[in-house]
């Protein structure tokens, strides 16, 4: 997948377990080991199976003096102990608070097989190619309230344009393998403008 646009300079940051050059690849960036400021948005690729590393904090850091807007993405979704909500935690820790619009649905054998959108309650299934967009049941609602609530509280606070802006920072699950989190990825960083 290109870059949503040719003008915009994407860097991808995160240690290598993460596979931040394959996230570089998917969506037309480039892969650096020390933030310089010259991107106009970044990708932060974390394992939750490894956790974050020293360097990848102090890259986060060195952004915060630019604004530049930052998106989370969260790998490895398929191996290991560590999921999303793991992901989700230590980013909040280490680097800022992040939204989380959509959560991670598993299928019976524990792997992630859809994303629940908190903005809309629907699904993507990504059991078949292409992704289908299902209504969610009533027990779904029932599960994410609080964090439809929690997602929604944050969107009015900090309004339209607040990722652009650098002062939004999405966390994403993405499987590229499986295309879970691709789409939504690529909306994000279509949202930059230069």
């Amino acid at each position: 997948m290109p870059s949503p646009s040719l003008e915009v300079k994407i860097s991808v940051y995160g240690h290598s377990s993460a596979n931040p050059e394959s996230v570089a690849n998917l969506f037309g960036g480039r892969y650096l080991e020390s933030a310089d400021g010259s991107e106009d948005v970044a990708i932060f690729v974390l394992n939750p199976n490894t956790g974050v590393d020293e360097i990848t904090i102090a890259n986060w850091s060195a952004l915060d003096d630019y604004q530049t807007p930052r998106i989370i993405v969260v790998t490895n979704l398929e191996n290991g102990e560590g999921d999303f909500d793991d992901a989700v935690l230590l980013a909040n820790r280490l680097f800022d608070q992040v939204i989380t619009p959509y959560l991670v649905l598993h299928d019976d054998a524990g792997v992630p097989c859809a994303l629940i959108s908190l903005e809309t309650q629907e699904i993507i299934d990504y059991s078949s190619s292409p992704e289908k967009i299902l209504p969610s049941d009533p027990e779904h609602k029932t599960l994410v309230s609080e964090f439809v609530e929690e997602y929604a509280s944050h969107l009015a606070v900090m309004g339209d344009g607040a990722f652009a802006a650098g002062l939004l920072f999405p966390a994403i699950p993405l499987w590229i393998e499986k295309n879970i989190g691709v789409k939504i990825v690529a909306q994000y960083l279509s949202e930059i403008n230069r």
